[in-house]
Formats: C-alpha cells, sequence, structure tokens
C-alpha cells in the first residue's frame, strides 16, 4: 500500500520531469472502441533486472489529477497487475530496449495520458506519456473533388477570297461602304464565338 502511495505521488511529476531515458511512442494515438492499442517505452539505458511500470492519468493534469497504477514488468514473474484492474485486457511484454503496453477491448474510458515508469535508487524516472483517446468513429479524410475543364471553342476565320485568274494571291482592293458592310456581317459570328470563348 506504501509502495502504491509513492507511485501516485510521483507521477504527480510525471509532466514536468519527463525523461529522455524512456521515450514512449506514439506521443498521441486515435483507436476504435472495442480495438486493440499498443503503446511503446523504449529504454535508453541498460535496465538489468529493474523493473518497467505503466500508470494511468485519466485526465489533464491538475492537482485532482487520478493516476492509477496498471501493470509492471518483471523480468522473473512478467506482467504484474494493479489493483482494480482487468488483466485480461492489459498485459505487457518486453522487446529488447522496448517495453509494450497493450490494451485489449479498449473502452472510451480508457482515454487517457499513459506514463512509463523506472524506480532507481532514489530516484524516479519517467517517459514523456503517450495520450490515448479512444472514440466509436475514427475521422475519415474527404477526398478531393476534380473539377473538369470546360472544352475551349475553336473559332475558324474565313479564307480571303481569290480573284480568279490569279494564282496564290490575293484580290486586295479598296473597299467600299457597302464592301465594309458586308465583311462586317460575314464576322459577326466569329465574334459572338471568340466572346463565349474568353
Amino acid at each position: 500500500m506504501r509502495q502504491r502511495l509513492w507511485l501516485l505521488l510521483a507521477a504527480q511529476l510525471a509532466v514536468v520531469c519527463g525523461s529522455s531515458v524512456l521515450q514512449q511512442t506514439p506521443a498521441y494515438i486515435q483507436v476504435q472502441t472495442n480495438k486493440m492499442a499498443m503503446l511503446s517505452c523504449e529504454a535508453k539505458i541498460s535496465l538489468g533486472n529493474m523493473r518497467i511500470y505503466w500508470l494511468r492519468q485519466r485526465q489533464a493534469p491538475s492537482s485532482d489529477s487520478h493516476h492509477e497504477f496498471l501493470a509492471l514488468w518483471d523480468s522473473t514473474k512478467g506482467t504484474v497487475h494493479g489493483e482494480e484492474v482487468e488483466q485480461e485486457k492489459i498485459a505487457v511484454f518486453r522487446d529488447a530496449s522496448r517495453f509494450i503496453l497493450n490494451l485489449t477491448s479498449v473502452k472510451p474510458e480508457d482515454s487517457g495520458t499513459y506514463f512509463c515508469m523506472i524506480i532507481g535508487s532514489p530516484e524516479l524516472t519517467f517517459g514523456k506519456g503517450t495520450q490515448l483517446s479512444v472514440v466509436d468513429f475514427l475521422p475519415t479524410t474527404a477526398q478531393p473533388t476534380k473539377k473538369s475543364t470546360p472544352k475551349k471553342r475553336v473559332c475558324r476565320l474565313p479564307r480571303p477570297a481569290t480573284q480568279k485568274g490569279l494564282k496564290g494571291k490575293v484580290f486586295q482592293e479598296s473597299l467600299s461602304p457597302d464592301a465594309c458592310t458586308e465583311t462586317t456581317a460575314i464576322l459577326q459570328p466569329y465574334r459572338s464565338c471568340l466572346a463565349h470563348g474568353s
């Protein structure tokens, strides 16, 4: 009982005194209800037979924050669970220098910040914590819609008329008022086409 109170008191300092000796990954994880969550704590020093503790903080750090001792890893006993913990949901296992907290069938009430910790002589060392958020539905990323590019209208201007008998030469003459009126009438449809295409 005395050791448990010591652990809970020491956990109040975890956010401030988080050490790079214990590197927790990921910093944040979102998991769907009834799925599994795996939290990692990697030791950057040789621990020997030292135990690794896992604690949970259910709400944001404050003077009223409540910490729970979930489980520890012991080199001879394996996973040792805390009091009032659903043992079938929580397991700790070791992979070289990494200590994995495995949570199965998570619920929204499992959301919180999880800390790993080692007890030295006499110092305590904490990881910086992993925030777990359990939700009923994971957010989806909307796919961007493709915008259709309107086809450009191609306007073909009429070829200049050539006078019969002159091959390859354009017949040019001074335009009379009547000729100017006729030319304007011919080009009118192409002006409308260009206006719509711009």
